[in-house]
């Protein structure tokens, strides 16, 4: 219970305390005390993002990327992400009701009859879901509507694709995704680097995806840079890689062919790089990627495009062919997931009842995304959830495509051992 003059006083008058090694400490530029770890070197890359850069209006110099954004943060996932289009709408639907019933009824009291919005609103877990967020929009008079255009894709983990209900008033932080992927047609040529965030604690990881990624895609608050950005109704297409950039990189490299594109790529691979991930784990902890000029440019840039093209086109990947289906004898032939299972050796995968995949190679689990292996993250995710507050119900099991899960799993072998493949193949740093 000292205040800050007793503690400094006692420290003070015992400097020399025996068994206690004292360390004088400086901060660096970025205020940072403990520096162990930290490379003074990375300061001297080419940030991929800054907060002054997004902040400046018109041209940006001395970044990669002018804006970027963190992911998609609902506070209500379990009721606007869902793996099911029509069962999310059916949900959708009734929630709105009752929210717009409680603005009107707010909107009707006089201004001496408005009590504390907390203690006005309806807490009912299977009706709505409340957020300090859509409470101030209650109090604003903001009103929900519907619409089936508003039913998008999130990548809500890692290979991992739901519906989502992309609306300003229910999503609590859209962050600027209504001006990276605005309309469905942006996904068609607009691409994005997530990142992790400054802080994570599940160590750093990267993802290229085409669509709307979560805050929580596979490490924390996810930092994601797209190629392009637009206006909100999808018009007036913007590159957000900067002109001195790619100024930059085609002096360095006396190399006019370089596009921005390229230089996209060649972020992307760089940011795989074993070395890099490594050496500069603390940076990375601290700051936004940096990044650094390679001597093999093109051997980056061709890596990172063979990269992304695996990981945006996850789901026309080819199957595994080395999987071994084991079949329980007298079973009917059943393709549904209701939580699927790896071995303790993880060489074989519990997907039901009647099936079991044998032959998962080791090698699988070496791409990782924070925690997890790519391969984990999607036997974590497909499987059927209830909500116990809402009783709502996640199935990933599709009606359509029986065996889109299976299927998956054998893609993302690939997909895996591709990743691991390039990754292995980078030029050196």
């Amino acid at each position: 219970m000292w205040n800050k003059k007793q503690k400094f006083d006692f420290l003070n008058e015992h400097q020399h305390i025996e068994n206690i090694a004292w360390q004088t400490i400086q901060p660096n530029k970025q205020h940072a005390w403990l520096t162990e770890g930290l490379h003074t070197e990375f300061d001297t890359f080419i940030p991929m993002g800054t907060k002054a850069a997004k902040a400046v209006r018109g041209t940006a110099l001395g970044v990669i990327f002018k804006t970027y954004s963190n992911g998609v943060k609902t506070n209500r996932d379990v009721w606007i992400c869902n793996f099911n289009r029509n069962y999310l709408s059916e949900k959708v639907r009734p929630m709105i009701e009752v929210y717009n019933q409680q603005v009107f009824n707010w909107e009707r009291k006089s201004t001496a009859q408005h009590t504390n919005i907390d203690d006005f609103v309806v807490y009912d877990d299977t009706k709505i879901k409340w957020s300090s967020t859509l409470k101030r929009h209650l109090v604003s008079g903001h009103i929900a509507e519907f619409s089936e255009s508003k039913l998008r894709q999130i990548v809500y983990r890692p290979f991992t694709k739901t519906e989502l209900f992309f609306d300003k008033l229910l999503i609590d932080r859209p962050a600027l995704f209504p001006t990276i992927f605005p309309i469905p047609e942006t996904e068609t040529e607009n691409q994005v680097i997530c990142v992790a965030g400054i802080g994570d604690r599940k160590g750093f990881g990267c993802l290229v995806t085409n669509r709307i990624p979560g805050l929580d895609l596979a490490f924390e608050k996810a930092q994601c840079f797209p190629f392009y950005t637009y206006d909100e109704d999808g018009t007036n297409r913007r590159e957000n890689i900067t002109d001195w950039a790619l100024a930059e990189f085609r002096t360095h490299y006396s190399d006019d062919t370089i596009t921005k594109w390229d230089i996209f790529h060649y972020n992307y691979a760089l940011l795989h790089h074993p070395i890099y991930r490594q050496k500069y784990e603390m940076n990375l902890k601290r700051d936004l990627p940096h990044i650094s000029f390679s001597e093999d440019f093109w051997g980056f840039a061709n890596a990172g495009k063979a990269l992304a093209d695996l990981h945006v086109n996850y789901e026309s990947a080819p199957t595994y062919n080395g999987l071994k289906s084991i079949e329980t004898p007298g079973m009917t032939v059943d393709w549904r997931v209701e939580k699927m299972k790896l071995s303790k050796d993880k060489t074989q995968l519990k997907y039901n009842d009647f099936l079991t995949l044998d032959g998962i190679p080791a090698a699988v689990y070496e791409y990782r995304l924070g925690t997890r292996s790519a391969l984990e993250w999607v036997v974590d995710q497909y499987r059927v959830k209830t909500d116990k507050r809402s009783g709502i119900v996640n199935d990933p099991n599709r009606a359509d495509e029986p065996r889109y899960i299976v299927d998956l799993i054998a893609r993302i072998i690939t997909v895996s051992l591709k990743t691991v493949e390039i990754v292995r193949n980078l030029p050196s740093l």
